[in-house]
């Protein structure tokens, strides 16, 4: 399979997916850290990927995406963002609330 139909389906198989680096319990970089906590304290469920796992998806997902950086935050299908992006909806308690609504379209 194509890496960029491997990266769809992954997308497309949870109502929410983070990219990282590193994993839940391990992350990798500080963003991605911060993503996961954010995600934790919102009480998301989430389908993680490694991109330091795979090096195919570390090197495609920004083309996939039109996002440079990691990590990549999808809901239902859409890229919401990276960490900055994350870090502001979940103090603006809007995370939370996409997050509740994930997969229930």
């Amino acid at each position: 399979m194509d890496v960029m139909d491997r990266i769809k389906q992954q997308v497309e198989s949870a109502p929410i997916v983070l990219y990282m680096k590193g994993t839940p319990q391990f992350p990798q970089c500080g963003f991605s850290s911060h993503v996961v906590q954010a995600l934790g304290t919102c009480g998301a469920e989430f389908l993680d990927v490694n991109v330091l796992a795979d090096p195919e998806i570390r090197q495609n997902l920004p083309r996939y995406a039109n996002w440079p950086t990691f990590p990549q935050l999808y809901i239902d299908g859409e890229l919401v963002g990276g960490c900055d992006i994350v870090m502001e909806l979940y103090q603006r308690g809007e995370l939370k609330t996409m997050v509740e609504a994930a997969g229930k379209q």
